[in-house]
């Protein structure tokens, strides 16, 4: 698998990221099915991992790699059923599963109950959905989302169902606030990571299905200060922390007043990275002193088309962190979702341009080029 990425990073001119670490207490990260060094497949426990895949490196650094919104829903429900060596999110998958953890948002209620709720798309999906994503490299997933509790108090319960059984971490959803809003903490080659999420997007999910004292539902970022004193207590925890958002707006490439203010609390609360999706394009990557923004990495298995520009374009940026938690590298592999709204690496000329083109997107959010990175 190694081999096959460092063609790919070639041919796009990047630096291939390294095979995954362990996660505590589960076993490191398997690679996609198929793969001969570390074959795995649905329904079946990963190979043990070699020494090489699972220790500290010499300079202790780790790799993380962010993707975007992902949907079994419509043109993208056949890729549940997919065979091995292929995976659930196509050929990118690799560059997944070779980084040392991976995330990214589900943007489904996980049920087969409920009655759709008053809005103009309802999304759902199949327990399977944790397991196809597993398998495709991803090891934490976000539901803090504004389709987490598309259908009612019966879906969130069988979403919740859904999460307490999963074979991969969910975070941004629970059956209080304390669960909603509380990180997955892993050790990663060595090195402590929490995973926490939520959503700033203003619309009946956050009003009607935000997370009480006493009440299920989603992470609400509307609520500052209660992500604020998350993120200052997974800081206690662990000297990485990651926060994936919904936010922004559907459509636009620059981010919202909300989307700054909300950076710059969770940068100063200790955010190593905050980064999300929501608005259907991507928006611009950075460094905000010491802490990574991603305002908006887009569509990534998407389950139709989108009247916004440029709402095909996607990838998977991978960050390089010390044991410290400072970004030291980003790498970004641009793909784009094809006819069937599988994300598909790009390579040559395309490639060239997509990377371009989202380094411009940089020029109205205010971050900074993130000193290392590879293009």
């Amino acid at each position: 698998m190694r081999r096959v990425a460092a063609a790919v990073a070639l041919l796009l001119g990047l630096i291939p990221v390294a095979a995954c670490g362990p996660d505590d207490p589960a076993p490191a990260k398997a690679a996609p099915a198929g793969d001969a060094a570390k074959p795995s497949a649905a329904g079946t426990a990963p190979a043990s991992p070699s020494a090489s895949a699972s220790a500290p490196r010499p300079d202790g650094s780790i790799t993380v790699a962010f993707a975007g919104d992902v949907h079994f829903e419509g043109r993208t429900e056949a890729r549940l059923a997919v065979k091995a060596p292929e995976q659930a999110l196509g050929p990118i998958a690799t560059t997944l599963s070779d980084a040392d953890l991976a995330v990214l948002n589900l943007e489904t209620a996980i049920t087969d109950r409920g009655a759709p709720e008053p809005k103009t798309y309802t999304f759902r999906t199949s327990p399977k959905a944790l397991t196809a994503l597993k398998d495709s490299g991803v090891d934490v997933v976000s539901m803090a989302n504004n389709h987490a509790v598309d259908f009612g108090a019966d879906g969130l319960t069988d979403t919740l169902a859904a999460k307490d059984s999963a074979p991969i971490p969910v975070v941004g959803v629970g059956r209080n606030a304390k669960e909603a809003y509380a990180p997955y903490v892993t050790t990663v080659r060595g090195v402590k990571v929490a995973v926490l999420a939520a959503s700033q997007v203003e619309d009946l999910t956050n009003q009607k299905w935000r997370a009480g004292a006493t009440k299920p539902g989603i992470a609400s970022a509307l609520d500052a200060a209660a992500l604020v004193k998350a993120v200052e207590e997974a800081k206690k925890q662990a000297p990485v922390v990651l926060v994936y958002l919904h936010w922004g707006d559907e459509g636009k490439a620059c981010p919202t007043g909300a989307q700054s203010a909300i950076a710059k609390k969770l940068a100063t609360a200790g955010a190593t990275a905050v980064v999300g999706t929501h608005a259907h394009t991507m928006l611009g990557s950075g460094m905000l002193g010491s802490t990574y923004i991603g305002y908006g990495f887009g569509n990534f298995l998407w389950y139709g088309t989108s009247d916004y520009a440029n709402s095909n374009e996607t990838g998977v940026t991978t960050l390089t962190l010390t044991a410290a938690g400072k970004v030291t590298g980003e790498v970004f592999t641009p793909a784009t979702v094809d006819g069937q709204g599988v994300p598909v690496p790009q390579t040559g000329a395309a490639a060239t341009a997509a990377l371009k083109r989202r380094d411009g997107l940089r020029g109205c959010t205010g971050l900074a080029p993130v000193a290392g990175a590879t293009r």
